[in-house]
């Protein structure tokens, strides 16, 4: 009677729990690769409209000032998936190998009974730890016909050919996974990440020929001569200009087409190509620095538009299915992006097109539908957010904090008021000298400590970051009062003085205290 009476208990408890868990909110992460908010009509629509991620916007919330810890793709990857800064974590640049055995969010989420999964790009070279199923591309990934790593928490992951046009493939294994193959009495997590809009910028069949009768505006500094600031900002490789390769401009074709996507693809650039090859003897520097531009920011936002037409399609789904009503849905990139503003592509910089990525945040009944926070988030408070929806306190080493009060429309009195960014990968792509730094949205102090040289800027009168004030009298104070809450912050957050910034990954932790603000 007494082992009859504890079974029954025994299954009780379970029920119980399974009872709970159901209740918890579904976490849909939507996250793509380099991603800016020119190129995103909830923050900017001169260039293009996205009308499913606006959706996300429209219903819920836009963060303006959402920063990254380290703007590169990997090591955003690995702030997120731990909620601490590059040198605890391990993965301070693009090349290092996430050390998957650490701590991380999914691993918690599962401990409460979430089910965990991560489709799309991983670009952390380790087999993602934690997830119940995973199906990632294997390094970078191209933008057509993928090989996947495919698996899950119990099995040694295979690898498999997918034949089609990536940001669609990604996808349709995301729908496939919620209808399919996710169990129903769950709550979940599904990591659904794309590799679009990563360099270089190959668009869907859908899209190969649309915006050929646009001319898209170009930035105010596409003309940029790198005056008036720091040294590294005219000593990088990343310029319009100079640096764009023929692949990057379509002179070239990719080389892993089926014999139907190369027709489709020269149909739509050899026209093209033609006409620019024709008349570029003839033309002017900045007329082939403006085809170039035109040519480059065209691609990428033809990339844009498939990830918002994939994006529209989890959205429908979620609402027809009735799922939506208790799911929240993020959205976000790894880092931002320059979209010719300072002559450039690509990312890195402390400089606000890259310090800054969209955050959109959907939650029904809990955020005000079309409302904005203009507190400083950041990727380093994503795990702790997510722990937070799912009921979880953060361990006390994870070093952000939830933004979920904020999604409430509460008004912190202890919420940050400045932030710490640090950039490590020096020698390395573009050679962009590293750099840390703090801003408090409205000054910002860069150090570019191998060559001891520092930019200030005042981003109210100068939002482009075209005139450094480090050394100028009238910035004495401020200059002083950020320089001082640099140093907190480097001590705060642990960061060590050697140029590497590793410090050992710690194992997992399993206490769960709240964290602290900073």
């Amino acid at each position: 009677m007494i082992r009859l009476f504890s079974w029954i208990s025994f299954l009780s408890i379970c029920v119980s729990l399974s009872a709970v868990a159901a209740e918890r909110p579904n976490i849909v992460f939507i996250f793509t690769d380099d991603h800016c908010e020119q190129a995103l009509s909830a923050y900017d629509d001169s260039r293009m409209s996205t009308p499913h991620l606006d959706r996300i916007a429209k219903t819920g919330m836009k963060f303006t000032k959402c920063y990254v810890t380290n703007g590169i793709c990997g090591p955003s990857r690995a702030v997120i998936q731990t909620g601490k800064h590059s040198h605890l974590n391990g993965f301070v640049r693009n090349g290092n190998t996430f050390d998957g055995s650490q701590q991380t969010f999914p691993k918690l989420l599962r401990e409460v009974g979430y089910q965990t999964a991560v489709i799309g790009k991983w670009h952390l070279k380790s087999t993602p730890q934690g997830f119940d199923h995973f199906d990632v591309l294997i390094g970078q990934g191209p933008y057509y016909n993928p090989p996947m790593l495919t698996g899950d928490i119990k099995a040694e992951p295979t690898k498999e050919e997918n034949t089609g046009y990536t940001t669609d493939i990604i996808r349709d294994k995301a729908l496939a996974w919620l209808k399919e193959d996710r169990d129903e009495e769950k709550p979940f997590m599904l990591m659904f990440q794309h590799k679009a809009p990563h360099r270089n910028w190959q668009p869907g069949p859908k899209y190969l020929t649309w915006l050929d009768d646009k001319t898209i505006p170009e930035p105010e500094t596409l003309f940029d001569d790198y005056s008036n600031r720091a040294s590294p900002a005219a000593n990088q490789t990343m310029e319009i200009k100079t640096h764009l390769n023929v692949r990057d401009l379509k002179l070239q074709a990719p080389n892993n087409l089926t014999p139907e996507q190369k027709a489709a693809w020269d149909a739509a650039y050899d026209p093209k190509n033609e006409a620019y090859l024709a008349k570029k003897d003839s033309m002017t520097e900045k007329e082939i620095i403006q085809w170039k531009y035109q040519r480059y920011v065209k691609d990428y936002l033809r990339c844009v538009k498939s990830v918002d037409d994939s994006v529209g399609d989890v959205l429908d789904y979620l609402e027809e299915s009735g799922l939506a009503e208790n799911t929240v849905v993020i959205y976000s990139s790894d880092q931002g992006w320059y979209l010719g503003e300072h002559g450039w592509f690509d990312k890195r910089w402390m400089y606000e097109e890259s310090l800054r990525t969209p955050l959109l945040v959907s939650w029904p009944g809990v955020v005000k539908p079309g409302s904005e926070c203009d507190h400083i988030a950041s990727n380093l408070d994503f795990a702790q957010t997510f722990l937070d929806i799912a009921g979880v306190d953060s361990p006390s080493d994870m070093q952000g904090e939830s933004l979920v009060p904020l999604f409430k429309g509460e008004q912190p009195k202890d919420w940050r008021q400045s932030f710490y960014y640090h950039y490590y990968e020096f020698p390395g792509a573009h050679s962009v000298a590293r750099h840390y730094g703090v801003t408090n949205g409205q000054h910002k102090l860069i150090h570019y400590y191998q060559l001891n040289e520092w930019e200030l800027f005042d981003l109210a009168k100068d939002p482009n970051e075209m005139n450094s004030v480090h050394g100028q009298t009238d910035y004495d104070q401020v200059q002083k009062d950020l320089e001082k809450e640099l140093s907190r912050l480097r001590e705060y957050y642990q960061v060590p003085a050697d140029d590497t910034g590793l410090m050992p990954v710690k194992p997992e932790k399993k206490k769960k205290t709240k964290g602290k603000k900073a």
